[in-house]
């Protein structure tokens, strides 16, 4: 059984250009409920999260040496330190913890 390429990338097109597209077309107004308007906000973060958090787990070879650098980055943003020293500390963590296990 041939499968035909192209007709795979024509329905990702499609799909994508009507994910992009309908909200444009539906929604003319500013969107004025409360729950809605939340869930949109924070889609973007849960998103990112969903793709980092198995990464984090699994790209070490101690799943521990991950969780400790997730928690040394949580605890740094938490009290307002930038993308940088957060990284830094969480790569440092992480060369820490496999030296050790």
């Amino acid at each position: 059984m041939k499968h035909n390429t192209y007709i795979y990338i024509l329905i990702m097109f499609a799909v994508s250009y009507a994910l992009r597209s309908l909200p444009l077309t539906l929604i003319r107004g500013q969107i004025r409920n409360r729950i809605i308007r939340s869930f949109l906000y924070y889609v973007p973060y849960v998103t990112l999260s969903v793709m980092t958090f198995p990464a984090i787990m699994h790209v070490t070879a101690h799943p521990a040496a991950g969780l400790a650098a997730l928690g040394a980055g949580v605890v740094l943003a938490w009290f307002g330190a930038g993308l940088f020293p957060v990284a830094a500390a969480a790569s440092a963590v992480v060369f820490i913890m496999e030296l050790f296990l």
